[in-house]
This record gives structure tokens, C-alpha cells and sequence, in this order.
């Protein structure tokens, strides 16, 4: 094989494939070729989906889309191209780069998206972030940054969580991947439940929604990846107490909170309960996670979970917290805002939309970790959305449901009057319509179906797909009392990012012919 590398070989052979399969000269059109790259015996390399990893780092991003759906028209399937974008990412960026796990975040949600949609139109917001994923990867440029890492040899891998704090509180980047190189050898949830020691110690949106997503992606790929993805977190953290250090900033709070809560309620000394609560606890519980301070949040949760309510139910407050955040949020001040971003708009890094994504993460990696994980995602969680006031007002958004439902309009109109509201950007009528359909006793499915389009066609500053997918999650596990928010919600946000349409988009719907 001369010189060359394992991936080098497989990639030529597999572009050798694709080319075979569509032809040499539309390859050549497409900017594919049988090339090889340098030589690198540390790089990655991905058996069968290392064509299309490697595809999506090299052709120019003018020809990604063609090249992609020549691919689906040949029966390769959706859940393939996710799974080959989201190691092309990992590769390229390890998760070290803002649009680049911004893009690796959303990719499970656009497949997710994707299924919910007309056939014809599937392809429509997987394609949407890939374009973005290649986009960002030839814009950054660069070398790649994730390569193979050597397990350490541990003698026991029973407190790995432990170890990896250890590695990072040292800010020793090396170490810290050599150590969950080692845990990965074993039973990959035991690995992600060590991992999540990490993701608790100093939360932000980006840490647990990174662990969060990269966890669900496995769906796709399957758990023979589960390094891969999982490890561009532990790198996540160890820049971030990297950057601490270097600035000489005060330690996270949580580093002594958490365990204080866990031992002054014994948390960990018995199982959590199954004890229901009615509208009005989850209802008081959520307004204390939302106006309390992080640390009282905390012990909120702590108190609930001591006291044996159930741990959906206290997630069910935290997610109808983060919704107040939305709810309330006055708009983004001149200050903060961008060309893309303006003024009173308030999707993309805003304050309620980071929260809720948050919530849910929060969420749902407390119900696939272990009884400790799932007591701190929660307690953390709680923290994490609370403290937030600052950036809001008193008094929610005004939206003004009586001028709607004295229209006296049927479901029909009302969807009408809904899209020309998102359209005209006019927030707070989206946010009545929905409200209006609510007391209506409408299915939210029509609901759903109209702002879904807004998700799959706007660019949505980096949050579109994520947050959709979030609201879609929230309002089926919120009891009915209070899961409209959610919708209200998502209407505030599809009327502010209207108008900006993603990358792409008008090349994939011709090549779809949608």
C-alpha cells in the first residue's frame, strides 16, 4: 500500500466507489476525485462512511448539495448523511469552534425534523445543516483536530468521573483524553455517565447541550462512535478551565454547592421518588426556578427531590421556567444587536432560547444517566436556569388574544392570519394566534406544521433546528395545563428570525424540485 495511511487508502478507495457510482464525469463536475491526501498515521478514519466524512470536508460547498442528493436519489438514506456530517464535524473542529458545534448540535434535531415532513420534502433540513457544516469547515480551513488518542492504563475505571476532574482541574487536555480514551474501552454509558462530571461542574448552554446531542446522534451512528462524539465534550471542558486558569478567575460555585446539597439531603443514599404533584406545586416550583437566585434554585430542587416528588415532574418546572425566560423577554437591546440578530428580536443566543435548550438537555440526560446524574442534572439544571432576571422584564411580552378571538375565525383563517404574522415579524400577534387557537381547542399539530417551516427555511442565527426540536420535546411531556407556553413560545421566536433565509435553501429546493 506504499506510504499510504489506513483512511487515505479507504477514502480513495471509497471516493473510487462514489465515483463509480455517479459517473466520472459528473465527479469531476462535483469537484470529486480519487486523490490522495497527506499522509497523517494519527488521523481518524471511519470504515464505510469515511467517502462521505471525507466528501464533506473537501468539496467546495457549491457542490455539496448536488453531490448529496445525487446520493439520496441512489438510496443512500437521510440518517447516513447525518451520521457522516456529524464525524466530519468532530473531526474538523473537536469541539473547539462556536458555528461548528453550533452545527454539530443541530444535527440530530434537522433528522428529527425531517421525519416529521412530507417525503418530497425530507431532505430539506438535513441538507440545510450540512451546508452549513461544510460551509464552516472550508471557512475555518485549517488542519484537523481530532486524531486518535491513547488510552491510559488505569488500574480501576470505577471512579472515572473522578479522574476526569482531575485531568481538567489540572487543565491537562492530554491527560483528560487519554483518561476517556480508557473509559470509552468499556461500557460506553458507563463512559458517558462518567463524563457528565465534567458537564456539571461549570454549565453553560453550549457544555451540556453539546453532551446532550452528541449522546443522542449515537442513535444514528451507533455506540462503536461513542468516542468520538462524546470526547469533543471532555474537550469542551478542559478549554473552558484552561481559559479559567489562564485568567485566574474564582473556581465554579457548583464545585462546592453540589456537594452540599448531596449531603446535606442525602441524595445519593436512596432512591428518588415517584410522589406526583398537581399543577399548582409544578406551577410554584417553576417560578421558583425562574425569579430565585442559582443557589436557591438549587436547593429547591434538592428539597423536592429529598422530599420524594418525582424527577419528570421537577424537570417539568425547570422547563416551564427557562419558557418564562421567553415569555418575558423584553427583546434584544441595540447593544447586542447584529445585521442578523436586530434589535427586539429574540431567536438565536437569546436568554430564553438558550435557557430552554438548556432545560432540555438537562433533561433528558437525566433520564438515560445514573441515579447520581440524574439527581445532580437536576439540581445543576436547576442552577444553571435560574439567576437569569437580569436580562428580562417584570411583566411578560404583551400580545393582545382578544383582538383574534373577537375575529370569530375558523381554523383555516387562523393559520392564515398565523403565517402572515410570523412574515410580517410581528411578534406579539404570532404569539395571540396560537393563544387563540389554544382556547379554541385546536390539535397543536397544524400549529406545529406551520412553524416547522419556519424552522427548515430560516437560518435561525445557529438555534432553528435545536430549539424547534426542543419545544417539540417539551410540549409532550408538559401536562396540558401548562404545555401551550411552549407553542406561544415558538411562535415569539419563528416571527423574529423570519427573514433571513439559510444558506442553501434555494439551491436544495431546486435540486428537490419541492
Amino acid at each position: 500500500m506504499n506510504n499510504h495511511s489506513r483512511r487515505r487508502f479507504l477514502s480513495d478507495v471509497g471516493k473510487g466507489m462514489l465515483v463509480a457510482g455517479i459517473g466520472s464525469n459528473l465527479a469531476m463536475e462535483l469537484g470529486i476525485s480519487n486523490a490522495l491526501a497527506n499522509d497523517d498515521a494519527n488521523a481518524l478514519t471511519f470504515g464505510s462512511l469515511e467517502p462521505l466524512v471525507d466528501l464533506m470536508q473537501q468539496i467546495p460547498v457549491e457542490k455539496l448539495q448536488p453531490a448529496l442528493v445525487h446520493e439520496i436519489q441512489r438510496g443512500t438514506e437521510l440518517k447516513t448523511l447525518v451520521a457522516a456530517g456529524a464525524l466530519a464535524n468532530a473531526r474538523h473542529f473537536a469541539g473547539h469552534d462556536y458555528v461548528g458545534f453550533h452545527t454539530m448540535m443541530a444535527l440530530m434535531p434537522a433528522w428529527r425534523i425531517a421525519e416529521e415532513l412530507p417525503q418530497t420534502e425530507q431532505p430539506l433540513p438535513v441538507l440545510k445543516v450540512l451546508y452549513r457544516n461544510t460551509a464552516r469547515i472550508q471557512e475555518a480551513g485549517g488542519d484537523e483536530r481530532l486524531h486518535t488518542a491513547e488510552p491510559a492504563k488505569l488500574a480501576d475505571t470505577r471512579r472515572g468521573g473522578e479522574r476526569l476532574l482531575k485531568d481538567m482541574y489540572k487543565g491537562d487536555m492530554q491527560s483528560a483524553e487519554r483518561t476517556f480514551a480508557a473509559l470509552s474501552q468499556g461500557e460506553r454509558s458507563n463512559a458517558y455517565n462518567d463524563l457528565q462530571h465534567l458537564v456539571q461542574d461549570a454549565p453553560d448552554v453550549h457544555r451540556v447541550t453539546l453532551a446532550w446531542r452528541a449522546w443522542d446522534t449515537l442513535q444514528l451512528l451507533g455506540y462503536e462512535h461513542a468516542h468520538t462524539l462524546l470526547r469533543q465534550s471532555v474537550r469542551y471542558c478542559v478549554e473552558r478551565e484552561q481559559e479559567r486558569l489562564k485568567k485566574d478567575r474564582p473556581e465554579p460555585a457548583l464545585r462546592k454547592l453540589t456537594p452540599r446539597l448531596l449531603d446535606d439531603y442525602k441524595l445519593l443514599s436512596k432512591k428518588t421518588g415517584l410522589r406526583k404533584t398537581d399543577d399548582a406545586w409544578v406551577e410554584q416550583l417553576a417560578q421558583t426556578f425562574f425569579a430565585a437566585t442559582r443557589e436557591q434554585a438549587a436547593e429547591a430542587a434538592a428539597e423536592a427531590l429529598a422530599e420524594g416528588f418525582a424527577p419528570e415532574d421537577i424537570g417539568e418546572a425547570m422547563s416551564l421556567a427557562a419558557n418564562l425566560l421567553i415569555l418575558h423577554d423584553p427583546g434584544r437591546p441595540e447593544k447586542w444587536a447584529s445585521p442578523e440578530k436586530p434589535k427586539d428580536s429574540v431567536h438565536g443566543a437569546s436568554v430564553g432560547v438558550h435557557a430552554s435548550d438548556s432545560a432540555n438537555s438537562w433533561r433528558n440526560i437525566a433520564r438515560v444517566t445514573n441515579q447520581r446524574n440524574l439527581v445532580c442534572s437536576l439540581l445543576v439544571g436547576a442552577w444553571h436556569t435560574a439567576g437569569q432576571t437580569g436580562y428580562i422584564t417584570d411583566s411578560p411580552f404583551a400580545f393582545d388574544v382578544d383582538v383574534i378571538t373577537s375575529k370569530k375565525l375558523d381554523a383555516d383563517a387562523l393559520l392564515a392570519e398565523l403565517n402572515t404574522a410570523v412574515q410580517a415579524k410581528n411578534q406579539s400577534k404570532a404569539m395571540a394566534v396560537v393563544k387563540s387557537w389554544e382556547i379554541a381547542g385546536n390539535p397543536a399539530k397544524p400549529i406545529f406544521d406551520c412553524l416547522r417551516r419556519y424552522a427548515v427555511s430560516e437560518d435561525g442565527a445557529l438555534h432553528a433546528e435545536k430549539y424547534f426540536r426542543t419545544v417539540t420535546e417539551e410540549f409532550t411531556t408538559t401536562r396540558p395545563e401548562f404545555r401551550w407556553r411552549h407553542l406561544i413560545g415558538l411562535a415569539r421566536v419563528s416571527a423574529s428570525e423570519y427573514g433571513w433565509p439559510a444558506p442553501g435553501r434555494d439551491q436544495a429546493r431546486d435540486l428537490l424540485e419541492t
